[in-house]
């Protein structure tokens, strides 16, 4: 397993075929996830899309990640958790913690430009991320709620790939709220791309 520091980020290739382990580490981290195109950055994993084909408000085993042109990035095969994970809310930003009263906090859309940039790409603007073992719960009146995650220690999602990918991940250093457990303190994420001779490999 590769690490990612809590509040931190790291852009990596995955090929088709490949698959994607993430795990969170202490069962409190969330990890906001993007996936481009290897061949073209401009088309990139849409929540719209995914919301749109799969018929649902957030992603669970057995989801289809699409594009914004529709077509099959990623299906989720496994879950630990169990859970549904987050589309609905948008990658924290400088401006929200300026709102919540902390200029210069680090930040899942800062997280994604540099992470790329340290692979020479870049993205003219920011894609709503899949927030992986975040707690959104959407009551019947349509509000949603920003609860802990309800996960165990080192709970893992497993992804395939079903084009050549950059994919980025972020540790979110959200740290006023709770989306990242109770104690508001972001730890490490951890990540293992799998070849495709090895997809049947348990996870750790």
């Amino acid at each position: 397993m590769q690490r990612i520091q809590g509040r931190f980020s790291e852009a990596f290739v995955l090929r088709c075929g490949q698959d994607l382990i993430v795990a969170t580490e202490t069962g409190n981290q969330v990890a906001d996830m993007w996936a481009f195109n290897h061949a073209d950055m401009s088309e990139y994993m849409s929540m719209e899309h995914c919301r749109s084909v799969n018929s649902l408000i957030h992603v669970t085993v057995g989801c289809r990640l699409v594009s914004s042109r529709r077509r099959t990035m990623l299906n989720l095969t496994r879950d630990s958790a169990r859970m549904r994970h987050d589309t609905l809310l948008c990658p924290c930003t400088s401006e929200l913690y300026e709102e919540l009263g902390a200029p210069g906090h680090r930040s899942c859309t800062s997280n994604l430009h540099e992470a790329l940039e340290r692979q020479g790409l870049s993205c003219p603007f920011t894609p709503a991320s899949l927030n992986l073992f975040m707690n959104v719960p959407v009551a019947a009146d349509g509000s949603v709620a920003r609860l802990p995650p309800p996960c165990q220690p080192g709970d893992h999602v497993r992804f395939t790939a079903e084009m050549d990918l950059i994919v980025v991940l972020s540790a979110c250093p959200q740290d006023i709220t709770p989306i990242n457990g109770e104690a508001r303190t972001p730890t490490d994420l951890l990540f293992e791309v799998l070849a495709p001779s090895n997809s049947e490999t348990s996870a750790s």
